[in-house]
């Protein structure tokens, strides 16, 4: 609503990753990424640039997420950070922390962890100690 602009998702894929296809290992990616495979291992996006991964319903993923927007139809083990927008679709399946700042969440998709909203500007609150003016 007010400060910082949200970015636009991707609309477009520039990398796939095909169904029957296992990668053991971190995934680092910018622009668009459609999963219909497995990944065994971390998938980030490149910090500071609008990306956008999908998971078909054959996908699945044991590691780590960490993109500005996800849409989720198959299996993830591992926490997420959807640093803009979160879609879980109805045959979704997650287990672990979810930290998101806007969701979509479609009847049928499950979440075995918690739920945790965040936004994308960090907030720092800086505490003080009220200082002692007494003479003594």
């Amino acid at each position: 609503m007010f400060g910082k602009k949200a970015s636009k998702p991707q609309n477009r894929i520039d990398s796939l990753i095909g169904v029957g296809t296992k990668i053991e290992g971190n995934v680092s990616f910018s622009g668009g990424l459609r999963v219909d495979g497995e990944i065994q291992g971390n998938v980030t996006a490149v910090p500071d640039q609008p990306s956008t991964l999908v998971l078909s319903e054959q996908a699945r993923i044991d590691g780590e997420i960490r993109v500005s927007h996800l849409v989720v139809n198959g299996a993830i083990n591992g926490p997420v950070y959807a640093l803009e927008f979160l879609e879980l679709q109805s045959r979704s399946r997650v287990t672990g922390d979810v930290h998101y700042n806007t969701i979509e969440m479609h009847l049928g998709a499950v979440v075995e962890g918690r739920l945790v909203h965040s936004t994308c500007e960090s907030k720092t609150v800086e505490l003080k100690l009220a200082a002692s003016n007494t003479v003594g």
